[in-house]
């Protein structure tokens, strides 16, 4: 039997189909799912892998076994599946092991308008009454069994996110779309349907297998296509997404990477303009630059630890109009404060395509500081290095330190973080300095220290 412990994680379950995951365990993850959220009716949804289909049904049996109404979206995006939780004001499920290798599949459940379930706020129960049923037995069947019904919403979602960005009067955009064959092929379509953008796609046929590269955009390895792309069709900007489409990477018209940081930065400045102020969230290791646009914007800059649930959850508390991390998730609040990569691209070729210039001319103005990026380095014993890192910069003159997530060490025109993975015994370093020669300094220091 599979042991929990490895495959429920911070904020999802995740694991090997079928050697971890199969259909009898993710029944009993419906059952749990319905008795800890107390839902009487959930919506659920799936992505292209092979094993999805299965395993979506599965869960829906597991929760009308416990008296819940089922309804079936069928192939989505995860960020359509938090609209499907939103819009019908239901807990959800969606099935995806996002841009993790075709072998693996996984569970990402919200509570009714897409509140995150995570560690603390439901999935640690969900996974206790799963491991008291496995060694009991299941619960005794309830009296009236829910019932499943099916109904496609892509078009709903699509017409929602096009009435929350503006992009009738930009001037016509040929945009390069690699969707990895992952699930914003299915949903790229029917988003810019209708708009003045020329998509050119690359690998929108839905293959969980993967056949020409991982849907993870984060790795660089992963954009080559994209990139050669947009510079062979002389497209205005290329976007890719992960698998499971909830997050965007944009390159622009040379095909060089924009930062996801100038991203959120660029996204921030429009949303305060249309709503007229509000508080913009970010994570620990975005940009200095994100901070310094939201106060130039008239905003409140609130800053966080790395991870979706501590962006929603300060949303949330804040009533922030728009979040960001460095790994190109988007939270809008007008997306019940969910994440979607989607809605950030259409707000991106909206800018583009609202003045004459180029994506690179556009984003410079976003893009200030020079930045390692995320160096992971394997340690056996994380926290006593932190320590010796944390020993070495304690009491210089002009460095503060902070401890929000990790490590944060602050000099004169520098910082970086250092983290220990949650997952692997790895320790996680980003740099940013105001210019190159310190950046690579900071960061061959630090990394020395890591390493011994």
């Amino acid at each position: 039997m599979t042991d929990l412990s490895t495959i429920v994680k911070a904020y999802d379950v995740r694991g090997v189909f079928p050697e971890q995951l199969d259909e009898p365990l993710v029944e009993l993850f419906g059952a749990a799912f319905t008795e800890t959220t107390g839902a009487g009716r959930i919506v659920v949804g799936h992505d292209m892998r092979p094993s999805s289909p299965a395993l979506a049904a599965a869960f829906a049996r597991g929760a009308v076994a416990r008296g819940a109404d089922a309804v079936l979206i069928g192939l989505c995006s995860t960020d359509q599946l938090y609209f499907a939780s939103g819009h019908l004001g239901l807990p959800g499920a969606m099935f995806t092991a996002s841009h993790n290798p075709a072998r693996y599949n996984g569970i990402k459940m919200c509570r009714a308008g897409a509140a995150p379930v995570g560690q603390d706020t439901g999935l640690a129960e969900i996974r206790a009454r799963v491991e008291r049923w496995r060694a009991e037995g299941p619960p005794a069947p309830v009296a009236g069994p829910g019932t499943v019904t099916e109904t496609d919403l892509l078009d709903a979602y699509a017409a929602h996110l096009r009435s929350l960005v503006d992009l009738g009067a930009v001037r016509p955009l040929k945009v390069v779309v690699d969707a990895g064959n992952g699930m914003a092929g299915h949903t790229v379509p029917s988003v810019f349907e209708g708009l003045p953008v020329d998509v050119v796609p690359l690998y929108f046929e839905l293959d969980g297998t993967f056949p020409n590269h991982e849907a993870n955009p984060l790795d660089p390895k992963n954009i080559t296509d994209l990139q050669a792309e947009v510079r062979k069709a002389g497209a205005d900007a290329g976007l890719a997404f992960d698998g499971d489409a909830d997050r965007c990477f944009v390159v622009d018209e040379k095909g060089d990477p924009v930062p996801p940081s100038a991203i959120t930065a660029l996204v921030a400045a429009r949303e305060l303009a249309r709503t007229g102020g509000g508080t913009v969230i970010h994570n620990l290791i975005t940009s200095w630059s994100v901070p310094e646009v939201v106060r130039e914007n008239g905003g409140t800059p609130v800053r966080t630890r790395v991870g979706h649930s501590f962006i929603k959850e300060e949303m949330a508390r804040t009533g922030a109009i728009f979040g960001g991390e460095h790994s190109a998730h988007y939270y809008f609040r007008d997306f019940w404060n969910a994440d979607t990569g989607m809605l950030a691209a259409l707000h991106v070729l909206a800018a583009l395509g609202g003045q004459d210039g180029s994506l690179s001319q556009l984003v410079a103005v976003y893009d200030r500081y020079a930045a390692s990026g995320e160096i992971n380095s394997t340690v056996a014993d994380q926290a006593g290095r932190l320590t010796a890192v944390r020993a070495a910069y304690a009491g210089r003159e002009g460095v503060t330190i902070d401890e929000l997530d990790g490590l944060t060490v602050t000099g004169d025109g520098w910082w970086f973080n250092l983290r220990a993975s949650n997952t692997e015994p790895l320790l996680r370093l980003n740099v940013e300095a105001g210019d190159t020669e310190t950046m690579a300094r900071v960061r061959d220091e630090a990394l020395a220290l890591v390493r011994g």
